[in-house]
């Protein structure tokens, strides 16, 4: 009998103490997930704050976990630009990045397809070909795209390049 009791108590407390997957916040019980939005959320209101970074995501894209941003410089004024500086009646478009669940951030207009700007890597690629001499083994070097996992991480990404390439050049002219 006082085996079953002590077993018990000790069950209890170990039930009890077992709240690692949830936090207390506010009075309520916030997963993991949500306490990562919410973090996430109070990020991008910053943005707006701090720098007139405005979210324009849409429906759809919150529903496939994309968040997309407009930025208040055009899309010509980068510091690498020649248009700005020599063609004056190009379209100012204003800038807009998006940061994907995949782990990428893009650059959303200026071509036809959504530039990549995650950071690169090299990596080494293999080939198997069959010759007139067999399988033969060819290697080479190509450049890949590093993911960016944390939503955080993402729009902190996000904002770094900006501030590299448009608040610099901006503040110049």
């Amino acid at each position: 009998m006082e085996q079953w009791s002590a077993r018990k108590a000790h069950n209890l407390e170990v039930g009890s103490s077992n709240l690692s997957s949830a936090t207390k916040l506010n009075n309520k019980i916030m997963t993991w997930k949500q306490e990562q939005e919410a973090l996430e959320n109070a990020y991008a209101r910053r943005l707006l704050i701090e720098y007139g970074i405005q979210e324009v995501t849409t429906q759809r894209q919150a529903k496939n976990g994309t968040r997309e941003f407009e930025f208040p410089v055009s899309t010509y004024s980068g510091k690498h630009n020649y248009y700005k500086r020599h063609v004056s009646n190009l379209p100012k478009t204003r800038l807009r990045l998006a940061c994907f669940k995949t782990g990428y951030v893009r650059k959303q207009n200026g071509t036809h397809s959504p530039y990549q700007l995650n950071p690169t890597y090299k990596r080494v690629k293999k080939w198997v070909f069959l010759t007139d001499n067999g399988l033969e083994t060819k290697k080479y070097i190509t450049i890949s795209r590093a993911k960016i996992y944390s939503g955080m991480a993402r729009l902190n990404y996000m904002l770094e390049f900006y501030k590299r390439n448009y608040v610099k050049y901006y503040e110049l002219y």
